[in-house]
């Protein structure tokens, strides 16, 4: 948004204030501005404030002119334009244009800078022989480095992040204060003189190398066999050589994670070509400058570990984004390392070093670490292309906390998200900030670094929190932190949240169709939802049809392990004759099956419940697939993994129930259908695709069914829900309902599972001021 008039500007001779506002510190912006000022002979100073970018500006009007366009559309890479403000000054009498120091008064409206993998430049001079930086694993430029992570306060400076107790050298400074060099008022700049440097520690806490010979070292190390932590932007990592069965095999048993795919990391582009299949969107975001990790197929052939994913045919593939992983991979025989956080699961980042030695013991056999203290732990982001669009399973790293604008007044709005792969959201006038994924706020840890990241980030917008959006459950976490804040609370409906969520995504106002397809989320009648059809807008919404409701015995016992969820639906379904089909596919589970009937008898812990995540879990469990699960989603995840897109199959029997307010679906016959085709020996391939064609079938024809009933509502659709991580899902749906003249929308900027919700939460709060 430009606020300029331009007329105003042509007189022989003009003075102007100019106010950027946007991702325009920690980013070479100042200096841009410097250099444009100097090409067109314009005076006058230029600082960051709490604002964004100053600028007071003097000169002949058509110099003038042309100075204030290429500050707008010339910007570095990393700067990212959200308003410019022009506004008439008096003359000054500067004689030449001059950087001066930050004002750091005033309430912020920053945009904070985002960390970004290394440039081409300074990976270049790293490679060169004859620079000073040759071989320094910190190397960074204002395009390139951490920033988010180092920030302990704004504006961005040196001072005021955990580069600070680095003095520069004479060399760096020389470059440091040179506008035109593209190292000016580079934060974090450094040498291996003056600045962090690497060592290599034993599991004793005993430096073993330092420098470039902790490198080598740590390469012989991972040659060897060993598994090594390694300390990046945002944490800790365990890594270790990923074509090694013996080496991924001991990660596994120490880490406690016997079947969660681990991310992998490639020496360069042509090393993922190798292994995977790779499409010129999949490269262009690997290569990217947030270079998150990328779901890719994977390659038959190579020999690569085979614990690396088990069941699985992607894998989670990123590049070397620090200067430090490049060299890992420089002078040494691996081209593939496993590279997956070193935390526990469900715990935030390791990142702190005094704890890192603590609980690595037993895990890894050594440690590279560094001397520049972490801030702010973000985990690796997580996307994958489907359909041609980027799709976010994790947005975090590179891209947190990296505002969207919207056309609501959000301001004072702070949604604290959900329980699972949790974020929070800020709502600062017309600005959102979306915050680093955080995780399941189950653990006394984890909510304390939410809390700290929370205060933190609305510390630096400047925001109270005047109005907190929660989910309404009523035993969430977040919800009991709500009431130890100031703000009214607000709470949302999971689902409804989706749905926002995915409206604010693509900027939709009125009022839409919503397919969430999810896991888990509390319903307003108190029983689990999680497989809707909604229809409405961030002020309201209806209820139009879901999934027929079953228990689930033991609660998060039956998520857990699939086969109770199986097992309950079945007797739920078909009574003494579900038991029986049950005791026939879990061979050896008669006693827990006797007891899990009488529970649903009863109604003893068993909570009801129609998710789509939880049907999944039932087919999977049934066919053998995953019984128990190791990891959140484990079982769905696997089920999918088995599809291909070759052909349609027919879908298998269900029945939809139309009430007067609501529609029910039932898929009883569907499951009985099911297991016959297992039992008759039909291909676990066949099965899966009859499964996954009978979901899509039933929301396509709902839509359409749901539509015609109701011929005034908009025929706009949003897709939301982990669901539809699922490509399958994803792709046929959308394409589908299209076809019967539907404009149909998916997420864009945030996850379609939980770790978009706190968007759509903070949007609904806002429209209930």
């Amino acid at each position: 948004m430009v606020h300029m008039d331009k007329t105003s500007l042509y007189t022989k001779s003009k003075a102007v204030i100019i106010t950027v506002k946007g991702r325009v510190q920690g980013v070479g912006y100042r200096p841009f501005v410097f250099q444009i000022a100097t090409q067109f002979a314009v005076t006058g100073t230029v600082q960051n404030n709490m604002d964004g970018v100053r600028i007071f500006a003097e000169g002949q009007e058509p110099a003038l002119q042309f100075f204030v366009d290429a500050i707008h559309s010339k910007a570095p890479r990393l700067a990212r334009i959200d308003e410019v403000i022009i506004e008439d000054s008096q003359s000054k009498g500067h004689d030449q244009f001059s950087i001066i120091p930050s004002e750091r008064t005033g309430k912020s409206s920053l945009v904070i800078p985002v960390d970004s993998a290394i440039c081409v430049d300074c990976l270049q001079e790293m490679r060169e022989p004859n620079d000073f930086r040759y071989r320094y694993p910190f190397i960074n430029c204002t395009q390139c480095g951490p920033r988010y992570t180092i920030i302990d306060s704004l504006p961005y400076d040196r001072p005021y992040t955990s580069m600070s107790d680095f003095h520069m050298c004479s060399d760096c400074e020389k470059e440091y204060e040179d506008p035109m060099n593209r190292r000016h008022h580079a934060q974090p700049i450094a040498c291996d003189s003056c600045g962090p440097k690497v060592m290599i520690v034993s599991m004793g806490g005993d430096i073993m190398r330092e420098k470039d010979d902790a490198i080598k070292k740590t390469i012989e190390l991972l040659s060897k066999g060993k598994i090594v932590a390694v300390k990046g932007i945002g944490g800790y990592h365990l890594a270790c050589d990923a074509f090694n069965e013996g080496t991924v095999a001991a990660l596994r048993e120490r880490k406690h994670r016997p079947q969660r795919p681990l991310a992998m990391m490639v020496a360069n582009i042509e090393v993922a070509k190798e292994i995977c299949h790779v499409s010129p969107q999949e490269e262009m975001v690997l290569q990217s400058s947030e270079s998150p990790i990328v779901i890719l197929k994977k390659r038959g052939g190579t020999s690569l570990a085979n614990s690396l994913a088990p069941g699985m045919n992607t894998l989670g593939v990123m590049l070397p984004y620090t200067p430090l992983h490049h060299l890992l991979f420089e002078g040494g025989s691996i081209s593939v390392l496993v590279m997956t956080s070193a935390n526990p699961s469900g715990l935030p980042m390791l990142y702190k070093d005094e704890e890192a030695v603590a609980y690595l013991q037993g895990i890894a056999d050594y440690i590279l670490t560094n001397n520049r203290p972490i801030l702010h732990p973000v985990d690796d982001s997580v996307v994958r292309i489907i359909d041609g669009k980027q799709s976010f399973l994790r947005r975090s790293r590179c891209y947190v906390p990296d505002p969207f604008t919207t056309s609501h007044d959000v301001h004072e709005v702070v949604a604290l998200g959900p329980q699972q792969k949790n974020n929070f959201a800020i709502g600062r006038n017309k600005q959102i900030f979306v915050g680093p994924h955080i995780g399941e706020m189950e653990h006394l840890e984890v909510l304390a670094h939410y809390e700290k990241e929370l205060s933190h980030l609305m510390k630096w917008m400047g925001i109270e929190g005047k109005m907190l959006a929660t989910d309404m459950h009523p035993g969430y976490v977040t919800t009991e932190l709500a009431r130890s804040m100031k703000g009214q609370i607000i709470p949302v409906q999971h689902h409804h949240a989706h749905l926002v969520s995915c409206m604010e995504d693509n900027k939709l106002i009125d009022s839409v169709f919503g397919i969430i397809l999810d896991g888990t989320g509390y319903g307003e009648d108190g029983h689990i939802w999680g497989f809707e059809i909604l229809y409405g807008d961030p002020k309201e919404y209806r209820r139009l049809a879901h999934l027929h409701y079953t228990h689930l015995p033991g609660n998060e016992k039956a998520i857990k392990e699939p086969w109770r969820n199986a097992t309950a639906m079945l007797i739920d379904y078909f009574g003494d004759e579900g038991c029986d089909l049950a005791k026939r596919l879990f061979i050896g589970r008669d006693y827990e099956i006797e007891i899990m009937a009488n529970m649903l008898c009863k109604g003893v812990n068993s909570p009801l419940a129609g998710t789509c995540g939880r049907l999944f879990d039932a087919v999977s469990a049934i066919l053998g697939v995953c019984e128990v699960s190791t990891y959140d989603g484990e079982a769905a995840i696997k089920l999918s993994e088995l599809l291909t897109f070759e052909q349609v199959e027919k879908p298998y029997s269900y029945k939809v129930i139309f009430t007067k307010d609501i529609a029910t679906i039932n898929f009883a016959q569907g499951l009985k259908e099911i297991i016959q085709d297992k039992w008759l020996g039909i291909p676990l391939q066949k099965i899966i695709e009859r499964f996954h064609e009978t979901v899509v079938t039933i929301c396509v024809e709902l839509i359409f069914v749901l539509s015609n009933n109701n011929p005034s509502f908009n025929k706009q659709v949003v897709l939301s829900g982990g669901s539809f991580h699922n490509p399958y899902l994803a792709v046929e749906i959308s394409k589908r309902i299209k076809k019967k003249g539907f404009q149909v929308y998916t997420h864009k900027r945030v996850p379609c599972n939980d770790g978009g919700l706190s968007l759509g939460q903070l949007i609904i709060a806002s429209q209930r001021r």
